[in-house]
């Protein structure tokens, strides 16, 4: 392996396990909000009802993060995040 990739890699490291500490803060975040869960869904054109089956979450839990009376957390913002970056291809890799 290219020892300026190791270096690199060492360091991103480093910097995930201090952010998870709480001694750094991250560069960058991804907030997935009511407004954006919301949006999400409606630039793939499907109702919460088909939505919430792709994304395999119950029905009630997508109409709760899109009122923000929940958050989606752990896998379901990272698929959430997926979708937002490249909706065609999650899509079609879910269906």
């Amino acid at each position: 392996m290219d020892r300026n990739l190791f270096g690199r890699l060492v360091d991103s490291m480093t910097e995930m396990a201090e952010i998870d500490r709480g001694e750094r803060k991250p560069s960058r975040e991804f907030q997935v909000d009511a407004m954006r869960v919301r949006a999400i869904r409606e630039a793939t054109g499907l109702t919460q009802e088909r939505f919430a089956q792709c994304i395999d979450v119950p029905l009630g839990t997508l109409r709760n993060w899109e009122q923000g009376r929940r958050a989606p957390e752990g896998p379901a913002r990272a698929l959430l995040r997926a979708i937002h970056n490249d909706p065609e291809h999650v899509l079609a890799a879910l269906a």
